[in-house]
């Protein structure tokens, strides 16, 4: 062949003739080049494996001591993937004690496969192994904070908002190494159960035999295991944890596509869609009314012992001092339609009258015309409408959802003192500069008022203390406040003093609205206030309900008299057996007690 590559060769035009003086054909002497490369680096790849099969001749024991360290340490990784469960609580030795059917059959599968198949099947199965504990981890972080499991088909869109709060929490730094911490530890998951599961795939394959046995006594066990019913410490120990946690995130995912439909449907359904305006709260006409969310405020807040007793007594003690102003109160429970954040869930099912608990229904009721409960004395045209929201440092479209007439957001309240950890400033500061741009000023037509504070949204660290309403200024009282405070980095981490400044935050909150009310409320004034949602399930604890509490303060006696047959509790701290509704019932029957007709859509 080399003969007969250089007579054509030296046959063209041009072509130098060996022996005519001439060096020899170029492509004669690349394709030297090219062989010569290919076989310096098989030399070399054939050098190192050599190399490695010497040290092994030359150190048989440690060879075999790291060949039996690497094969146990893959069963191990892909068995603790398996078996490992989706909740904090439940993160015990005992969980890993199990059998699970996905490694039996997986081993099966690979035995009964050749090479290259059982590689690809191989790989396939790592990767599974990557989707599994990343789900698994997902739950956790979602139980632990929001009370729930992880939703692929809803929960990608509070991913960004979470980055988010850790920025505005502990700085954009840690955000940022946070995010590509998270990037990061996926694609070392991966690359680390893939290797176990080759790993384990070919020592499988090199005991053929041996692994067969073993395969089918393993299966054999899981049967009669199965089949018993037997159980270690209230689990079973024929295992389909993997299997199981992979449907239940499916089931959970199609569902959630299907409801997205029917709730397009609910929707456009409403019970005061065609009520005419004239008809919409009549018995509240003239009456400034103040709608106003308090942050994670939750019934744990009032009954948990950790931080029942600071905060009972702060309602007890606001209780008095709102009498002797002339205020009476009616407090109840409301079953919050989120847990732990997502605050404007809670906003948005206490004002439309629909069951608002996911991302998708908040987008697709926010973008039709539902009546909201603000929206209805903005429709009334008997109330001017406003929103006071320190919490929003963006565009804000729902304004004309919620039907305000003008937004007063972060940036529009004045306040030049510094940020609270997430809060962008004191409930305190925020009331005032409600007052002095909003409520305090000589109008037309009485005030209908959107207000949410947020100096009780986690972490709770540092904390503001209430100070002379007169020193409020622009807020620069509060500079030494925020530095005197606790750091979120040292609160945060410690469940004990989340809890416990969680309940002192909330005395702020009440405190700072109450004393408001007594300073400028008036004979026409009409205070609803209420919780969004519980805190956090690390605060709130584990099984904790979705109750919040609400209240209505107002100094008319009529006002309290639409509501008597609501049987709530007097005084600002509901009773532990007041009724309980759900959150999304509220606005019907709000709109009913004060009047108005309902003419369905």
């Amino acid at each position: 062949m080399p003969v007969f590559t250089r007579f054509h060769q030296s046959s063209r035009p041009g072509d130098d003739m060996p022996g005519d003086g001439a060096a020899g054909p170029e492509p004669e002497r690349d394709a030297e080049a090219a062989t010569a490369a290919e076989e310096a680096e098989r030399t070399g790849a054939g050098s190192r494996l050599a190399r490695l099969r010497d040290w092994r001749t030359r150190h048989p024991r440690a060879a075999r001591t790291l060949r039996l360290t690497t094969t146990a340490l893959a069963a191990a990784l892909v068995l603790g993937a398996l078996l490992l469960p989706n909740t904090l609580p439940a993160l015990k030795a005992v969980s890993f004690a199990r059998i699970p059917a996905e490694a039996v059959l997986g081993a099966v599968v690979v035995l009964a496969l050749p090479r290259r198949p059982r590689l690809a099947a191989a790989v396939l199965y790592g990767l599974g192994l990557t989707v599994l504990t990343t789900v698994n981890l997902l739950d956790m972080g979602f139980n632990e904070y929001l009370g729930r499991g992880f939703n692929a088909a809803l929960d990608w869109d509070l991913l960004p908002d979470a980055q988010a709060y850790v920025r505005d929490t502990l700085g954009g730094g840690v955000a940022t190494a946070a995010a590509v911490g998270a990037v990061v530890l996926v694609l070392l998951v991966a690359a680390v159960m893939v290797a176990a599961a080759v790993r384990l795939a070919n020592v499988l394959a090199r005991h053929r035999v041996r692994a067969s046995k073993g395969a089918l006594i393993a299966g054999t066990v899981w049967v009669t295991c199965s089949a018993l019913g037997l159980t270690l410490s209230g689990g079973p120990i024929a295992s389909e944890r993997g299997a199981g946690a992979l449907k239940v995130h499916a089931q959970r995912t199609v569902e959630s596509l299907r409801d997205e439909a029917a709730f397009v449907k609910q929707s456009k359904a409403d019970t005061f869609g065609n009520t005419p305006p004239a008809e919409l709260l009549p018995d509240l006409r003239g009456k400034d009314v103040i709608f106003t969310f308090i942050e994670s405020y939750g019934r744990s807040a009032i009954e948990d012992p950790a931080m029942a007793p600071g905060v009972v007594r702060t309602l007890d003690t606001s209780t008095g001092a709102l009498e002797k102003a002339g205020f009476a109160a009616r407090s109840g429970w409301l079953t919050s339609a989120t847990y732990g954040g997502s605050s404007w869930l809670g906003h948005s099912t206490t004002m439309s009258g629909l069951w608002i608990d996911n991302q998708r229904r908040y987008r697709t009721v926010t973008a039709g015309d539902h009546l909201t409960l603000t929206k209805a004395f903005q429709k009334t045209g008997a109330w001017d409408t406003v929103g006071v929201m320190p919490g929003v440092q963006k565009g804000w479209p729902e304004e004309k959802w919620y039907g305000l007439d003008q937004l007063y957001d972060a940036f529009d309240l004045g306040y030049q003192g510094p940020k609270f950890s997430w809060s962008t400033m004191p409930d305190q500061y925020a009331l005032e500069a409600f007052q002095r741009k909003v409520h305090g000023r000589k109008r037309d037509k009485p005030l209908m008022s959107f207000v949410i504070l947020t100096s009780s949204h986690q972490p709770w660290a540092p904390l503001p203390r209430m100070v002379d309403w007169d020193e409020l200024g622009d807020g620069s009282v509060f500079d030494a406040i925020e530095k005197a405070g606790n750091k979120a980095s040292d609160v945060i981490t410690d469940t004990t003093r989340s809890r416990e400044e969680y309940g002192r935050s909330i005395q702020y909150s009440l405190t700072g609205l109450t004393q408001w009310l007594r300073r400028y409320g008036t004979d026409d004034t009409v205070l609803v206030f209420l919780g969004d949602h519980q805190p956090i399930a690390r605060v709130s604890g584990n099984g904790a309900g979705r109750d919040v509490p609400v209240s209505i303060v107002a100094k008319d006696p009529k006002v309290l008299d639409k509501v008597a047959d609501w049987n709530w509790t007097q005084g600002l701290k509901p009773d532990r057996d007041a009724p309980v509704w759900r959150m999304d019932s509220f606005r019907d029957r709000f709109l009913k007690a004060f009047g108005s007709t309902p003419r369905p859509s």
